[in-house]
């Protein structure tokens, strides 16, 4: 509650009427995010993040004029600005719906309406990442696995032990065989709690996905691999099955890309300067 005390004139004004206990705060990896009843208030974590805060909101703009057969959060105000004493936010409409919890998927009726689901999530991504006006929102990133391995050891193997060196070497050497793909739209932090579901008739229907920071053109396969990391790879393979994208290159990737996760993590808060995120990211290197 310390974030609802610091900032209570700010949110009192950006959420009127709303007293603070009927607010609930979640704790993101680049904002602290206030939620209310019919929109959410982002608050960066740091200078960075704030600075990615406009291009968030424009991304989110374009998202919003698609038809996507769910809903993502659209920008409904913009406040402060990069080298003003201001503080800044976004604020944005609240997406309803609760994420899947991973022991309802031992129904299979729940287990089959969710994958056949995310597979009409990923097939939608991928139509949209073939649309000129996305791609260009969204150039894909030349050589970025290559890029990555480069930078997580010109960054980050310093604050690692040497067995932490030798793991994060294990992982990253397994990213020299990845392809360039460039085929769809990746939201690229595709894990449970960012995929919100309601219950018809006791089955899940997808309601929205939240939390865009990372989008960006690429692979599908990272976002396969957020799958497997909150749901197992029963479940992955169930909608890998129903997508049609059961071949071995794919599965290769996706188990490559799923090491990335804490390392990526960890990367993007030494940039940030967020030490906390980075000592998260960094648990299993130190």
């Amino acid at each position: 509650m310390q974030i609802l005390q610091a900032n209570r004139a700010l949110l009192s004004r950006l959420l009127p009427g709303v007293e603070a206990e009927h607010l609930t705060v979640r704790q993101g990896q680049f904002h602290q995010v206030v939620i209310g009843s019919d929109r959410v208030v982002c608050l960066p974590r740091t200078e960075a993040a704030a600075a990615r805060l406009p291009h968030r909101a424009a991304v989110l703009r374009l998202l919003a004029g698609f038809d996507l057969g769910f809903r993502t959060p659209r920008p409904l105000l913009e406040g402060g600005a990069q080298g003003t004493d201001k503080l800044s936010f976004l604020v944005l409409s609240r997406v309803p719906g609760d994420p899947l919890e991973a022991d309802a998927l031992e129904d299979p009726q729940i287990a089959e309406a969710a994958a056949a689901q995310y597979v009409t999530l990923l097939t939608e991504l991928a139509r949209i990442g073939q649309q000129e006006k996305v791609r260009a929102a969204l150039p894909a990133p030349r050589d970025r696995w290559r890029r990555f391995a480069a930078d997580v050891r010109a960054e980050l193997f310093e604050f690692m032990s040497d067995a932490g060196r030798r793991r994060a070497e294990r992982e990253l050497t397994a990213l020299d065989g990845l392809p360039q793909v460039n085929a769809a739209v990746v939201h690229g932090d595709l894990g449970a709690e960012n995929v919100l579901w309601e219950c018809h008739d006791g089955l899940p229907i997808l309601s929205g996905v939240i939390d865009w920071d990372e989008v960006t053109i690429g692979d599908p396969a990272e976002d396969l691999a957020a799958i497997d990391a909150s749901y197992g790879s029963d479940f992955l393979n169930q909608v890998l099955a129903l997508g049609g994208w059961s071949d071995s290159t794919i599965t290769t990737r996706i188990a490559v890309i799923r090491t990335t996760f804490a390392l990526q993590q960890a990367l993007s808060a030494h940039r940030d300067g967020d030490e906390e995120q980075l000592a998260d990211g960094l648990t299993g290197y130190r």
